[in-house]
């Protein structure tokens, strides 16, 4: 069997094609057929000389697939035992892990030894087959393999292993969330995600505050009650917040939203995983309002059971299947990227069965 892989050598540099012959599987492996890969930010920075990755490399992360073969000593369940066959539709985490690493028994897997990280890794002759950019994707072993209901459609399903299960990390940080008031800061996806999924788990009023007027407007549709648009300086930001998200990165956004929480609030980060200014923090206002700083960077096994659940149960109930604004084939790989930096839409996706793009909606 061959597979066919989008090739990324360097910043400015086009995709090329290659074909590469599908190896035998080594123990604990599973051979998966990519069905769809979404472009995440991540994506973008490398693409775009922001984020150094040993090249040549395949990217995406954001996939889902079918299942085609299992190696011979695994044991053909997913992640919470159930049973696997081939033809079934599964999601994966976006890492492998050594589940006897001290990080992985702390319940940080991924921080753990010998991390293995699909959509970042180096193509070598013997290892290729590790990003959503290609025909296939061999899953390694200290992976997490869920099923996924085939309704769930596939643009929807492909984001489940990124942004809806770091944002599921941010949940689990912030507690419970029910009757509390939040504040969101960034409407990128991880922004989106967040309004639904607190929505979902029972907030009083959810605001969202973004510099992009569009962005704010579709936030209403995923569960956000009030918008603040944050070009305009004459806005100021709601106090009396009891857990302040940020998935911008900003360090303004990081700051201002120190300043609204309540006595006894949690600010949970998530949004800066790029280089900026640092942050400036009011100590002695942080010491005697009893506030609370938590950061996340990816997620755990445990958060990527709730996406998937969540998904499963949410799927019509907010409007994600808007969040891919275009989709293009694996052939149109080098114009989906140039789409994305230009237009910068949640999401641009790559169909790996589709010939032609179209606009959804």
């Amino acid at each position: 069997m061959k597979a066919k892989l989008m090739v990324f050598i360097g910043q400015g540099e086009p995709m090329s094609l290659q074909e590469q012959t599908i190896p035998d599987l080594k123990s604990g492996e599973v051979l998966v057929k990519n069905l769809y890969t979404s472009i995440c930010g991540s994506d973008l920075h490398t693409y775009c000389g922001l984020r150094q990755e040993k090249v040549p490399t395949v990217l995406g992360h954001e996939i889902v697939g079918e299942i085609i073969s299992f190696s011979e000593d695994h044991p053909q369940t997913d992640h919470l035992g159930n049973k696997l066959n081939p033809g079934d539709r599964v999601t994966w985490s976006i890492f492998s892990s050594d589940p006897d690493s001290l990080m992985s028994k702390a319940g940080m897997p991924q921080k753990g030894e010998r991390l293995f990280k699909y959509g970042h890794a180096q193509v070598t002759a013997e290892d290729a087959l590790h990003g959503g950019l290609s025909t296939h994707c061999i899953l390694k072993p200290g992976t997490a393999v869920l099923g996924i209901s085939k309704e769930v459609p596939l643009p929807v399903a492909a984001i489940i292993n990124c942004a809806v299960a770091t944002v599921a990390g941010a949940l689990r940080l912030a507690g419970t969330l029910k009757e509390k008031t939040i504040l969101i800061t960034g409407t990128g996806l991880l922004g989106m995600v967040c309004a639904a999924m607190c929505k979902d788990a029972g907030a009083k009023f959810i605001h969202v505050a973004d510099i992009n007027a569009q962005r704010l407007e579709q936030a209403t549709g995923f569960g956000a009650n009030e918008t603040h648009l944050l070009a305009d300086s004459a806005v100021k930001l709601p106090g009396g917040i009891d857990i302040a998200f940020d998935m911008s990165g900003s360090a303004d956004a990081m700051e201002n939203s120190l300043d609204t929480l309540a006595t006894g609030g949690i600010a949970v980060w998530i949004g800066a995983v790029f280089n900026t200014r640092k942050v400036q923090i009011d100590a002695e206002s942080v010491v005697r309002r009893l506030i609370t700083i938590k950061g996340l960077h990816n997620y755990n096994f445990e958060d990527f059971v709730y996406a998937v659940d969540f998904i499963n149960r949410n799927h019509q109930v907010f409007p994600f299947e808007k969040v891919v604004s275009k989709e293009f084939s694996l052939l149109e790989t080098n114009e989906a990227f140039q789409y994305a930096v230009a237009h910068k839409p949640l999401r641009v996706g790559i169909h790996l069965n589709q010939q032609t793009d179209h606009t959804n909606g």
